[in-house]
Parts: C-alpha cells; structure tokens; sequence
C-alpha cells in the first residue's frame, strides 16, 4: 500500500524483537567459545564436592558411632553438632567460615568451603549412618561380643560393614543435595561453575538463558550419573535377606 512505512526488520509485530538466525548462530559460536571455562568451572566444582563429601563421610561416620555407642556426654555433644549444623543455611555457614575463621586461621575460599559444608554434610551424614546402625539387629553385636570381641572390634568388623551397605541408598540423597550446595561456592569467591557461567554473561553482555541453560543441563548430567553410579553399587553390594522391603 502506497505511503505505507514498513516495520524495520529487527522488530515483529506486537513489538516483540525478532532474533534473526544470524543472531541465533552467534550466541551458539559464544557459548561453544567458552566451553573450557564451564568445563573448567564443573571440575572444580566435582573437586568440591568429592572433598566435602570425603569430610562429611569420615566425621559423619564417627558422630554416628558416637551417638549409638558411645557415652552420654559423647552423644550429648554429637546431638548438638548435629543440631547446630542441620539448623544453619548453607550460604549463611560459607560466610561465617570465610569472613569469620579467616581472620584466624588463614585459608583460601575453596578451603573455607570444603570445611563449612563438609561439616555440614557430616551432620546430616552421620542421621543417615545413625539409622543404618540401628537397622542392624542387636543380636549381631551379640553374637559378635559371646564369640570373644570386644565391643570396638564388633563395631569395626561387624556393625560398620552392614550399616555401610544399608546406608548406600539414603546417601544417594546426600550425594545430590552436596552437588547442587556446591553452586553458593560462588559468594565466596570460588571459581566454579556458577561463577564461569556469571563470567560469561557478564563479557558477552547477555545470553542469560542460554548460559544457565547449559549449566543445569551439566549438573543434570552429574547428577543422574553419579546417582546412577549409586544405585548399581548398592545392588551389586546387597545381600539375600538383608533388603528392607516396605508394606505392599
């Protein structure tokens, strides 16, 4: 129609901006750019993790132990770790220990947070071991105590092996909930993979979806496999009567 101006060709009806294929092809040549860098950040994220999770195994293991055989007082204090460090946020936990501690005991941020949500994840570690104790019936400590142990080498040789194997499908929850903690890393100053992906969107001036689109889909992936990589480990390591099978 005559005297009519056309719509510039950046701009849809309704306003809506219209993202041309040569656009489109950009952001993916950006985010394929900058791979290594997610790729570097995921891996210092795993290193987190596996360090925290090494932590909360070794000291959740021996809370646990504490709270079911040892004496009062060693419960009452393994009660209150327990407590205090379940009660408080993880990101609230990051910043006490790398503001506060810091000012005492020098430290870098990925070790101020390997400490803060190790600790954290032995206090929920050790209710997981806790249960696993408690689901071994008492008739093996006491068989293990008529056959001339004493009690440390029933917990050792007996107890421990059982319970570690009861607890494989309830730490798969652990497992997951320390890989996504590992992402508030990031209000510390530790380099990580949300912290690439802020890099990235802050020097490409953009592309916010994509960027944390590729970043969930990473920790999907690590995820499924390592709760994969769980479960056929509990199954490979269960014995004939010994499941715990729910009502039908």
């Amino acid at each position: 129609m005559a005297g009519r101006i056309a719509a510039p060709p950046q701009v849809r009806q309704y306003g809506i901006p219209f993202r041309s294929n040569e656009h489109e092809n950009m952001i993916f040549e950006t985010l394929l750019s900058q791979m290594p860098y997610l790729v570097h950040g995921l891996t210092v994220a795993i290193g987190l993790l596996v360090c925290l999770l090494s932590l909360g195994l070794a000291l959740g293991l021996v809370l646990a132990i504490l709270e079911v055989y040892g004496h009062w007082t060693l419960r009452l204090v393994c009660v209150l770790f327990e407590r205090v460090f379940r009660g408080i946020p993880a990101i609230v936990l990051l910043l006490l220990f790398y503001y506060g501690v810091t000012d005492y005991i020098e430290m870098g941020s990925f070790t101020a947070a390997v400490l803060a949500l190790g600790l954290r994840s032995a206090a929920y570690q050790s209710q997981i071991f806790r249960g696993a104790f408690l689901s071994v019936p008492n008739g093996q400590m006491m068989a293990a105590r008529a056959m001339g142990m004493n009690k440390l080498q029933a917990i050792r040789d007996i107890i421990i092996p059982q319970a570690l194997r009861m607890s494989i499908g309830p730490w798969t929850n652990e497992f997951s909930s320390e890989l996504k903690a590992t992402s508030l890393a990031y209000v510390i100053g530790v380099v990580e993979l949300t912290r690439q992906a802020k890099y990235i969107i802050s020097n490409t001036q953009g592309n916010i979806l994509v960027v944390f689109g590729v970043v969930a889909l990473m920790y999907f992936v690590v995820n499924r496999a390592g709760n994969w990589a769980l479960y056929r480990l509990e199954n490979r390591l269960s014995l004939p009567g010994f499941e715990h099978r729910g009502d039908a």
